[in-house]
């Protein structure tokens, strides 16, 4: 069973770290299905594995400068607040109207990335007027794409959408206890026009950041399990050492042929969990 965790561990940590999503979406669906773990504990050792993916991941982005560290702090105060909101607000709004509306917004944002495949080579980066407030909070950035060979420099725009986009995925996380790694992505790379390569490192240490902060909880209610938490850990740092090596050299494009299915996942399930056809 360790092998097991430690395999799974390595898939979680790879695909995490080229898409910024955290490991929970491939580590519990496999825990619980096809493991028959309880769910309690595959949530606790999904944590685990995106603190690990985050780590893993984030120190390697740092160094090559596709991690924005100032847009992740930035953003990272309104999914805090959007978390704490939504955690206040259990009990006041069905979940099932929430499960359909983020879900139907999933499904619309992987419609909009399917269209950027399919008419766009790659990444069009913002060219309109700069913003005063990102000019001022040093939000844009640059860096060097392994793939192109270049030195790329780019500007963000729709700081309150992308803001507000970010809020709305702390609620959704606070109330619907739902990993919110995609809606990080779709934040800064639709939103605010920030490049997939750059969005997807930045989300990385978000990701990490907000499962820290929920993890001595899991710890202390007896969801983490050493011996199954463990090994995952162990694959998810050898996995997102890989794809930290992996995601610099492919085309963004690619990405979004990866990103795609994930979205369309995600958003089925949700609109499925909205709607009562599955727990």
């Amino acid at each position: 069973m360790s092998l097991l965790y430690f395999a799974c561990g390595i898939v979680a940590g790879l695909l995490g770290a080229l898409l910024g999503l955290g490991g929970g979406i491939i580590i519990t669906p496999i825990l619980t299905l096809a493991m028959g773990l309880d769910i309690k504990y595959a949530i606790g050792a999904s944590v685990i594995s995106v603190i690990a993916t985050s780590s893993g991941a984030s120190i390697a982005y740092l160094k090559d400068d596709l991690l924005n560290l100032r847009v992740a702090m930035f953003l990272e105060i309104a999914t805090t607040i959007g978390a704490i909101a939504g955690a206040l607000l259990t009990g006041i709004f069905a979940p099932k109207i929430l499960y359909i509306f983020f879900g139907a917004l999933l499904l619309f944002s992987s419609y909009n990335m399917l269209n950027k495949i399919i008419f766009t080579k790659k990444d069009q980066l913002y060219q309109g007027p700069m913003s005063k407030t990102v000019a001022r909070l040093k939000l844009n950035g640059s860096y060097y794409d392994k793939q192109e060979q270049r030195q790329i420099s780019y500007e963000l725009t729709n700081l309150v959408g992308g803001f507000s986009m970010m809020f709305g995925a702390g609620i959704a996380s606070g109330l619907l206890g739902i990993g919110s790694g995609a809606f990080k992505v779709l934040a800064m790379d639709t939103i605010m026009k920030m490049p997939l390569k750059p969005s997807s490192a930045t989300s990385n240490l978000m990701m990490g950041v907000t499962a820290a902060a929920s993890a001595t909880i899991y710890f202390f209610n007896g969801s983490i399990q050493p011996l199954i938490a463990g090994p995952i850990a162990i694959g998810v740092l050898i996995g997102a050492g890989i794809g930290t090596r992996i995601m610099p050299k492919l085309k963004a494009r690619t990405l979004r042929m990866l990103f795609v299915p994930v979205l369309l996942y995600l958003g089925v399930q949700m609109v499925l969990k909205g709607i009562g056809w599955m727990r």
